[in-house]
């Protein structure tokens, strides 16, 4: 909206063509964000408090967290609101890729805000079936996945809807250009092309599992939100990468125009989680509930996929990534054991991962400020791919 208003006003006010600068407005999309969430704070918690919206703990959890029953939950609003309104003032609204982003992250954070309010409001500990969650989940996914197709394979916004024609009157067999080749870290020259039904086939499962692990991995207090600005923070500077022609050739990237605006989705992003994180540090005023993990988790596996570093998305997200195996390897193990010796056993003390690491003796600030470090030593890892190729 500014940039819009700058070049309205730039003949009559020079200065503002200042605004035309993407790193400028990415620093302003992340302080607006920060002073956003750091004001609305005290506001949203006070109307969570007086609405009851207080959480649930596990009865089976650790005996820790029973302190923190009745702490007001869908936090998670607070951070959608600061990321909404710093983007649709910073960012370039006639930018394919920035309503995408915007789209699956508002989407996924209304999933959520469905499930908590069943889980607070009437009292269903079951809040959303899995069913019901996963199927709205697919269907958002999958709209963003047959988007980003022809997004990613155009130069502008209007040729968007012109693929998606030619690719229906062709029978649902166009080709993708190399641009949207999965790239494997590390390596130079060699990319899978996935083609058009791979493409939207990976596209969904890096989504919604982007999605459900950053779910899984909100259950301390500041444990997925530090990841989640790291992350967004590195996927950001990646997003600059692609969308420069100079420096994507230079560092022998496929250059896809546009998805440099992104660096202010990522910078808002970042500016949001540090403000909710303010809060939301231990001993946490507020959580953030499904309505933020969901909304946080589908944006990063999004703006990984138009940035093409899906398999990068996986190195830096490793936290995310240990928490959901934890509870697939926890599940598969005690349903096997007590198929086979007819009592289920446990393969940890408890899942996801950071229970089991609570229940064996580490103190909760322990628990998040480890898993932090974790996260930085491999986003390290991840951007050193921009060069070690």
């Amino acid at each position: 909206m500014l940039l819009w208003l700058a070049h309205w006003l730039q003949n009559d006010a020079s200065f503002l063509r200042v605004i035309n600068y993407l790193t400028l407005r990415a620093v302003m999309a992340a302080i607006t964000a920060l002073v956003i969430g750091l004001v609305c704070g005290p506001w949203v918690i006070r109307k969570l408090t007086r609405l009851k919206m207080g959480q649930a703990v596990r009865q089976d959890g650790p005996s820790t967290h029973l302190v923190k029953a009745g702490t007001p939950t869908m936090g998670g609003v607070l951070i959608l609101l600061a990321i909404a309104i710093s983007t649709l003032l910073w960012a370039d609204l006639t930018n394919r890729f920035v309503w995408i982003v915007m789209l699956v992250t508002l989407g996924f954070g209304l999933i959520g805000w469905v499930d908590d309010y069943r889980k607070v409001v009437h009292k269903d500990p079951r809040g959303m079936s899995s069913r019901e969650k996963y199927g709205w989940q697919s269907l958002i996914g999958l709209f963003a996945a047959v988007y980003l197709a022809c997004s990613v394979s155009e130069a502008s916004n209007v040729p968007v809807f012109d693929f998606f024609m030619a690719w229906v009157r062709s029978g649902l067999s166009v080709d993708l250009p190399a641009r949207a080749d999965l790239l494997l870290p590390f390596v130079k020259s060699i990319s899978y092309p996935l083609g058009l039904y791979g493409f939207i086939t990976l596209t969904y499962f890096v989504i919604v599992g982007a999605s459900n692990a950053v779910n899984l991995t909100d259950g301390l207090d500041g444990l997925v939100i530090m990841p989640v600005v790291l992350v967004g923070g590195a996927l950001g500077i990646f997003a600059y990468v692609m969308g420069s022609a100079v420096y994507s050739k230079y560092l022998l990237f496929p250059h896809i125009p546009g998805a440099g605006e992104l660096l202010i989705f990522c910078a808002a992003m970042g500016g949001a989680g540090l403000a909710f994180l303010w809060y939301n540090t231990h001993p946490a005023q507020v959580f953030m509930g499904d309505v933020g993990a969901l909304a946080l988790g589908g944006a990063l596996g999004t703006v990984a996929v138009i940035v093409r570093q899906e398999i990068v998305l996986f190195i830096m997200g490793g936290i995310f990534v240990a928490e959901t195996v934890s509870v697939i390897l926890q599940v598969v193990w005690f349903k096997y054991t007590k198929r086979r010796y007819g009592a289920g056993q446990r393969l940890l003390k408890m899942a996801p991962l950071h229970h089991h690491f609570e229940l064996s003796g580490w103190r909760e600030t322990q628990v998040v400020v480890r898993f932090w470090i974790i996260t930085l030593m491999l986003i390290l890892i991840g951007l050193s791919t921009l060069k070690l190729r």
